[in-house]
Formats: C-alpha cells, structure tokens, sequence
C-alpha cells in the first residue's frame, strides 16, 4: 500500500513538474533585463539587442548565434559596430587597429 501511495505521488510530482510552463523567461529592454523591476545590463541581453540590431540591417542571425559563436559576434560587432544601439555591446570589437 505505501508503495503505491508513493508511486501514485512521484507520478502526480513528475506530471506537474513536466506541464507547469516556465515562468522563468527573461525579459529584456535593449540590452537590459528586467530583474525585480529593475533594469541591468546583461551579456544575454546585449547579444539579444545585437541580433535584433543586426537584422534591422539584413543580417540573418540569432542571440543564440551570437551567443554560441564569439567570432560571430566580432563579426556582426565590425558590420553595424557604429549603431549607437550597440555602442556598449560592441566596444571590444570595433576600433582596434592591429597594425599600431
């Protein structure tokens, strides 16, 4: 009897766990997330801003892509690096000369 009881129990646990959506989404302004109402700037965010800047400008790229491939993100950084929108996001990667 306590078997099935706890059997019965981890099935209910394990259907509730599985159906409940996530509530744990982020959400951003520009390339800040809101946290407890509050903005901060975050390296998902900004990744998430440089995508959507990014397509604005026909580049076919995802913050995922950004995300995953760094050279990428140096990449997308030297083709719309002067978008005010992405000036802080993309200080690393634009106006470094190699040759000085």
């Amino acid at each position: 009897m306590d078997r099935l009881l706890v059997s019965a129990g981890l099935a209910i646990a394990a259907a509730l766990l599985t159906a409940a959506p996530s509530s744990a989404k982020i959400k951003c302004v520009d390339e800040s997330q809101v946290i407890n109402g509050q903005l901060a700037v975050t390296p998902w965010c900004e990744d998430e801003n440089l995508a959507k800047v990014a397509q604005v400008y026909g580049a076919r790229v995802s913050g995922a892509a950004i995300r995953d491939n760094p050279n990428l993100k140096a990449e997308i950084c030297r083709f719309i690096g002067a978008d005010i929108r992405v000036k802080d996001t993309c200080a690393g990667y634009i106006g470094f000369d190699r040759r000085r």
